[in-house]
Parts: structure tokens; sequence; C-alpha cells
């Protein structure tokens, strides 16, 4: 997917339909000119509903979507016949999108499986004819009620890419590499910084058939959570992943203060990213020797567990899987 064709963040303008106007009518007939009310119901006005669609990974779909008007409803009509409900339009997003109103920021729905469906905007009740208000004492009632009006705004679509597994780590760290190594994904890689300009998910084959979604998000620099490089855009999909993997060249020149600049960038995004399990893996590992290895592991954090693994000679692949489906499934406290 080309980084023109991934859209993760959309504003539209939605409005419900508006409910149909309740009838006020008197049934004539031929043998009786005065048999009562019986004018109908308004329709409801069209539902703006969301639905998962697991086919879909992008709102790309929506880019050129920017009004969404649902139908109103009809009117209601004699013989106590009620209106038609408006046709209600039903937006396909991709799973992990959450629905937020542009002045209050709050999050209104959020799709994480696919065929789910949660009505976003209600279309306006329709309103009741006036044989509804019939009563002993007052048999001819002449009103009746109008439709509600529908619900209108400014609306954001984002989307938060699903994964189990999120790769943080700086350009260059080899990212897109372990990815295309250890899953089917056929990410860009190149030896320049930002070759990922968009998240790259591929499943990783464990034993016995099981697998899990492990995601390549674009590289974090430092300041990424202040709008600097391509950090800020895509930290918000590591807000979904169950863990965290930080990826550490073994040919950086200070391993503990990339890992600390890393650390520092999600601390800053959002604190609770630290809540999650992480794992340190450090890449291009088979330039090394047992000494280095000795002395990069004393760099690092005591109390986070790290491996050192090769994607060209695919040294310490069987046991990072290993930990990481440990850390997904293990009984939580």
């Amino acid at each position: 997917m080309s980084d023109k064709n991934f859209i993760d963040y959309i504003k539209i303008f939605c409005h419900s339909g508006k409910g149909g106007r309740g009838m006020t009518h008197f049934m004539r007939t031929k043998y009786n000119a005065q048999a009562g009310p019986d004018g109908g119901d308004g329709g409801r006005g069209g539902h703006i509903i969301l639905k998962g669609n697991k086919q879909l990974w992008t709102l790309l779909h929506l880019r050129y979507y920017k009004n969404v008007v649902a139908e109103d409803g009809q009117n209601g009509m004699k013989n106590n016949c009620t209106g038609r409900f408006g046709k209600d339009i039903i937006i396909e997003v991709p799973l992990g999108t959450i629905a937020k109103d542009e002045e209050t920021g709050e999050i209104e729905a959020e799709i994480l499986e696919d065929g789910q469906e949660i009505i976003w905007m209600p279309g306006g009740r329709g309103g009741l004819g006036n044989q509804n208000f019939a009563t002993p004492t007052n048999q001819v009632p002449e009103h009746s009620q109008p439709g509600e009006e529908g619900i209108e705004g400014y609306k954001y679509l984002e989307l938060k890419v699903l994964a189990d597994v999120g790769l943080v780590g700086f350009p260059n760290a080899g990212k897109s590499t372990l990815l295309s190594v250890i899953t089917a994904a056929k990410p860009k890689i190149a030896n320049y910084a930002f070759t990922t300009l968009v998240p790259n998910l591929g499943i990783v084959e464990y034993r016995n058939g099981l697998s899990f979604c492990i995601a390549d998000l674009p590289g974090i620099i430092e300041g990424a959570a202040d709008g600097k490089g391509l950090g800020h855009r895509f930290l918000r999909h590591i807000e979904r992943n169950s863990a965290l993997l930080f990826l550490i060249p073994a040919d950086s020149e200070n391993h503990k203060k990339e890992f600390d600049i890393l650390y520092n960038e999600l601390e800053q995004y959002n604190p609770e990213l630290l809540q999650k399990d992480m794992l340190i893996a450090l890449s291009k590992s088979d330039m090394l020797d047992d000494e280095l290895k000795h002395e990069i592991a004393k760099e690092l954090p005591q109390n986070i567990p790290h491996l050192f693994i090769s994607s060209i000679t695919q040294t310490g692949l069987v046991e990072l899987k290993d930990k990481l489906w440990e850390m997904l499934n293990k009984p939580v406290a």
C-alpha cells in the first residue's frame, strides 16, 4: 500500500434524517361521515450507521465522501398508515476505527469487530398522527406532532491499527526486514530513513496453526511526540498494541540512549503506553561476538527482557516468536 493510499484520519459532515410529520385526518366512509381520526404516524429519519469491515485497511474510500446526509422519514398518511422510514446510510470502516465529535472531541463510537454495526447518528423520531390523541373526552383531536430533527455536525473518523505487537524503533533499525522474514508481508525496504511511510501489518505463523499480528510502524525519531518526523502521525497506532517490541540495531552508537529516546517519546505522547508488555530485540546481531553481546546487555534496562536476533541469518527468531507469544497469552493478573 502506498503512502498516498493510506488515510487514517478524515473529517466529514454528517446529517441524520428528519422524522416525518404525523398526519391530522378524519376517516369518512360511505356509511359514516364521521368515523373518527385516522392520521398515521410519520416515519423515522434515516440513521447513519458505522459497520466494521475486516477487508478494509484505510479510510481512503471516504476521502471524497465529505457530506453524509441520510434520507428524511415520510409523513404519515390517512387510514392510520405510517410513513416510510428514511433510508439508513451505512459507512463501512476498517477495524480499529473510532468516531469523534469535532467540537467536544468525545469518542462516540468504536468499531473493533468484523460486521459490528453501531448507530452513530440516529435519525429523528417520526411525529404521532392525530389518531394517537383520541380520548373519550376528545374524540376529534385536531393536532398531530411534527417529526424530530435529525442530528448534524462535523465528525472525525480516526483509524488506529489493530495489531497484537507493535514494532518500535528508529529509521533503519531493521523493522521492515524483520517483518518480511517472520511474516508474509512485503514491506518496502531500502537503506535510507523513513522507508516505511505507512504501517505494515503481517501475520506471524506460530506453532500448531496459531498466529498473531505484528505491525511495523513508521520510524520514531527524537521529538516525535511534538510532531517531528513521521512519528506523531503514527504514534496513535501503538495505542492498540498489546505488546511493544523495541528494535535496536546492534551497530547503534549508544544502545541505551536509543532505547531511552524511544521510551521517552512514548511517555510524552501517552504515559499509559508504558503499562504495556515490552521486549527489546537487538537486530543485526550476526555482527556481534559473545563478548560484545555481554557488554551491550549490561547497558540495557534490567527490568525489560531482551533478545539478540538477526533477520539475515534468522538467528534468534524462534526465541523471539516464543517470547512474544508468551507475552500475549500470559494470564491476566
